[in-house]
C-alpha cells in the first residue's frame, strides 16, 4: 500500500497532542508489558498492520514470549495470561468495540478487582490512545515493517 499523508509533518500539533497522551500513559505506572499487550490486541481488532508490527516488536523487546504473542487473539482460551492481563484485555476489547455492547457492569466489576480506580482510568486512556493511533495509521498508511523497538528498550 502506498502511504497517503505523513501526518506528523502535515499536523505536528496533532502529533504533539497524541504524544502527550502517550507520555501520560507510559508514565502512569501501568506495566509496560501490559500496555503492549493491550495495544497489540486493539490493533488486531482494528486491523492496523503498522501498530501490530510495532507493538509485537516492542513486546518482544521487553521480554514477552512468542507463545503469548501468537495466542493473544485467543487469550480467553490460552493459559498464558494472568488474571490482571485478562481483565485488561477484556476491557480493551469492550472499549475498542464499544458500539457493539457498551461496557457491561460485569466487565467493570471484574476490572475493578484487578485495577485501582486510577489504574482503570489510565488503562482506559491507553485504549483510547491506541485506538486513535490505529485510526491515524489505517487512514494515512505509514510504511509497515521498518519499525525498530528502540523506544521500548529505553522504557525498561
Amino acid at each position: 500500500m502506498e502511504p497517503r499523508i505523513t501526518y506528523a509533518q502535515a499536523a505536528p500539533g496533532a502529533l504533539g497532542a497524541m504524544m502527550g497522551l502517550e507520555t501520560y500513559v507510559h508514565e502512569s505506572g501501568l506495566e509496560h508489558s501490559l500496555l503492549h499487550l493491550i495495544k497489540l490486541r486493539a490493533s488486531q481488532i482494528n486491523g492496523c498492520a503498522y501498530c501490530i508490527d510495532m507493538h509485537s516488536k516492542d513486546a518482544r523487546a521487553l521480554g514477552d514470549t512468542e507463545q503469548r504473542l501468537y495466542a493473544l487473539s485467543a487469550w480467553r482460551e490460552a493459559p498464558f495470561f494472568t488474571d490482571r492481563e485478562r481483565a485488561a484485555l477484556a476491557w480493551t476489547e469492550a472499549l475498542t468495540l464499544i458500539s457493539e455492547n457498551g461496557v457491561p457492569d460485569e466487565l467493570y466489576e471484574d476490572a475493578k478487582e484487578q485495577f485501582t480506580e486510577k489504574e482503570l482510568v489510565d488503562l482506559t486512556l491507553a485504549v483510547v490512545a491506541i485506538n486513535g493511533w490505529n485510526r491515524l495509521a489505517i487512514s494515512f498508511r505509514p510504511p509497515v515493517g521498518d519499525y525498530q523497538p528502540a523506544a521500548a528498550l529505553a522504557g525498561r
